[in-house]
């Protein structure tokens, strides 16, 4: 069978992914030896968050207790899934860490891509993403949402912030957002540079001054970490410290393609029923078993392609001795695809029971965030 070709851009992420040839393309740096706080973290502890740019100086801050800030952002244009998640952890672990937590709710982005009126994108932000992260375990304090179209009610910050795009684009060429994106049109272009002012806003002295931001992203959005941060070598009035990134794996859609927010059946979703999630795995998670019960058990399944497995390992066992076991069991045709998903579905179910209830609770804490 003909593999299609890799296409990994961050409009578009399609073909098999080799995660080892996108560090050297891309000129990302392994992640390997890291302080005990972070092992002690199921994403860093399994290689989900598996490489990075500069993480140094974001854990010669943290250890010496000095500021920081993490930095990310949500395009609120669809429904918010778990796949959505491995930020969001990231954000509740580096607040934990002292970080201020920067969040950019990219609604000029959704107009310029989709036509979504800035009303429609607050809605979707607040109830399909704040909420969630309210609920994931996000404090108020040392937390900063806000929304491309209105920056700040504070007119010298909100004009900083707007200044720096411009500034921005007088530093960047043509030649440059073609051979970091491609083929690009101008609205790409607005967007890239309005994400690029997103990212490095922080270092202004109308908002933390001269501090470390750190970027968790996708590997998909590195193009835009590369941007910023050759952009902001050139700028010498504001000084820029060099952005600091880390990149995550993709987490599978429920057929084991990518994830995708317009489609219902591809992704779990925080606010599914307990119905919902079990239709969902039993009828469209992507199985690494045999054709029938005989094969599985002499030939085995294969726990790195099997979605259950994989939604396990991320996100719902916690035990890694547990999730040991479950591989090896799979592998060796002990367990059945059937079984795998039963547990899943229960590990899945047992989370959201919680989540759900603190979601509800989230509501009347709104207000602290917005």
């Amino acid at each position: 069978m003909k593999k299609s070709p890799t296409k990994i851009t961050p409009w578009e992420v399609s073909g098999d992914i080799n995660y080892e040839k996108l560090i050297k393309e891309f000129g990302i740096v392994p992640l390997k030896e890291l302080p005990k706080i972070f092992e002690e973290n199921i994403l860093f502890r399994r290689k989900i968050i598996f490489a990075h740019r500069d993480i140094q100086r974001i854990l010669e801050a943290i250890h010496k207790k000095k500021p920081f800030v993490m930095m990310t952002g949500l395009v609120p244009t669809g429904k918010f899934h778990i796949g959505h998640m491995i930020i969001a952890l990231q954000m509740i672990f580096y607040q934990k860490l002292g970080a201020k937590i920067y969040i950019a709710v990219a609604d000029l982005e959704a107009y310029n891509a989709r036509g979504q009126s800035l009303e429609e994108s607050r809605k979707i932000a607040i109830e399909e993403y704040i909420l969630n992260y309210i609920a994931l375990g996000l404090k108020p304090k040392n937390c900063e949402i806000y929304f491309q179209s209105e920056r700040s009610k504070d007119a010298k910050k909100s004009n900083a912030y707007y200044r720096l795009q411009n500034l921005l684009a007088k530093h960047a060429t043509f030649n440059e957002f073609k051979a970091i994106y491609g083929e690009i049109s101008p609205g790409k272009m607005l967007s890239a540079l309005l994400q690029a002012s997103d990212m490095l806003h922080p270092q202004l002295k109308e908002f933390e001054g001269s501090v470390p931001v750190i970027v968790p992203v996708g590997i998909d959005q590195d193009p835009h970490l590369r941007l910023a941060r050759d952009i902001s070598r050139r700028i010498k009035n504001p000084k820029f410290i060099q952005l600091s990134s880390t990149y995550n794996v993709f987490v599978p859609g429920l057929s084991g393609g990518k994830m995708s927010s317009s489609d219902v059946t591809s992704f779990i979703a925080p606010t599914d029923s307990e119905k919902e999630i079990e239709n969902k795995i039993k009828r469209y998670a992507f199985s690494g078993g045999q054709k029938t019960l005989e094969e599985h058990r002499k030939k085995g399944g294969n726990p790195d392609v099997d979605v259950s497995f994989q939604y396990l390992k991320v996100f719902f066992e916690s035990d890694d001795d547990k999730l040991q076991k479950i591989y090896e069991d799979y592998k060796s045709g002990k367990m059945t695809t059937g079984e795998l998903k039963e547990y899943t579905i229960k590990k899945i179910n047992d989370f959201l029971k919680v989540h759900q209830k603190k979601r509800e609770d989230a509501k009347k804490k709104l207000g602290e965030f917005i």
